[in-house]
């Protein structure tokens, strides 16, 4: 492959996990060029303060947020901050010419009343929100090429939607009956302090939380509806599992056929995700494990069919760091700036 001219990237909110997987897959990346690693309460500090294991590859200090300083030094930004800031900066960042991945939840939705309902944030923004695009490849890949503002999809629904994605477009489940049980590690809670993931609280321990009214419940819901071409209604369970990475939705429905066998779905799926090239669709009778894809921006599906119940069980395992993240989003930078889509992004797990 001919060399790339890079690209000037900034990441907004590098302190966090998201953030220090970004600055690891940027500086292995042939067409990146890190300029900019912001923050608020980190400003000041030296990124390897925070991250010494990158010491050796990273001399940047984390430095206060201004939108001017931002823009005059970065072509594209990716914006790891807080639910409700993005959607206070992207506007000016865009306007100044940047190109902007978020992986908050504020550019995620197309219908801004919902993103109000759920998180509690009025927004201004409405004429620049209606432009960004959905931040999922395997069903958005070619509005992504075209995009300057994509909203970078959650974890849990990343992992449940390219579960539900083939049943719903082709109309293969009664949407009504799907119901999502997720499982993730104690680092999609972030870097915060929190009691409930102190290793005390968390080891030798799997509870469910956010039961009934999870905010990534109406994210994977508008994306279902819009497949299915109906409002769509799920129920989706999270839990905390005592792990660092990764996530494994079991997604359960009722099929409209229930002559389909296994062989049938895991042909369809196959056809489905054909020129995606981080889903891998398992063999007949293999059910994905997170450690699999662990450091990768891949996912897994297996598929079953229970006979008895006439119902589809469809598992996926992801990174939650990776293709749940930090991953995909630089799979969106691939494609809109017109590279190959898996760029930079590894495809080999840290396995066992």
């Amino acid at each position: 492959m001919a060399s790339l001219e890079k690209i000037s990237v900034g990441i907004i909110g590098a302190s966090g996990y998201g953030g220090v997987q970004l600055v690891r897959l940027l500086l292995e990346h042939p067409g990146v060029e890190i300029t900019y690693l912001g923050g608020d309460s980190s400003a000041g500090k030296k990124f390897a303060s925070l991250y010494p294991h990158l010491s050796h590859l990273v001399n940047l200090n984390i430095e206060a947020i201004d939108l001017d300083s931002i823009a005059s030094r970065c072509q594209v930004v990716f914006m790891g901050l807080p639910n409700g800031l993005a959607c206070q900066m992207a506007p000016t960042l865009l306007e100044k010419g940047c190109k902007i991945l978020d992986l908050s939840a504020d550019y995620r939705f197309s219908n801004l009343d919902t993103y109000t309902a759920w998180y509690k944030k009025e927004r201004e923004d409405q004429a620049i929100a209606a432009t960004a695009i959905y931040g999922l490849p395997e069903l958005y890949q070619e509005k992504i090429k075209q995009s300057k503002l994509i909203g970078c999809p959650g974890c849990y629904p990343t992992a449940s939607l390219l579960a539900l994605s083939p049943l719903l477009k082709q109309g293969l489940i009664l949407p009504e009956t799907a119901i999502i049980d997720a499982k993730s590690g104690t680092s999609g809670g972030g870097r915060q302090a929190k009691t409930n993931l102190l290793l005390a609280e968390a080891d030798n321990s799997l509870g469910a939380y956010g039961v009934a009214n999870h905010r990534h419940t109406p994210e994977i819901e508008q994306i279902c509806s819009e497949l299915a071409r109906q409002e769509v209604r799920v129920q989706f369970t999270p839990h905390l599992i005592p792990m660092v990475r990764g996530i494994l939705a079991t997604v359960y429905a009722t099929l409209r056929d229930p002559g389909l066998v296994r062989e049938d779905l895991n042909t369809i799926y196959t056809a489905f995700y054909r020129t995606s090239p981080f889903v891998k669709i398992l063999p007949s009778g293999v059910y994905p494990q997170t450690k699999w894809a662990y450091g990768t921006n891949l996912c897994y599906i297996g598929i079953e069919v229970d006979p008895r119940t006439d119902r589809i069980i469809v598992m996926s395992a992801i990174d939650n760091l990776m293709k749940g993240q930090a991953g995909q989003a630089v799979q969106c930078l691939n494609l809109m700036m017109g590279w190959e889509e898996t760029l930079g992004l590894p495809k080999l797990s840290f396995y066992p």
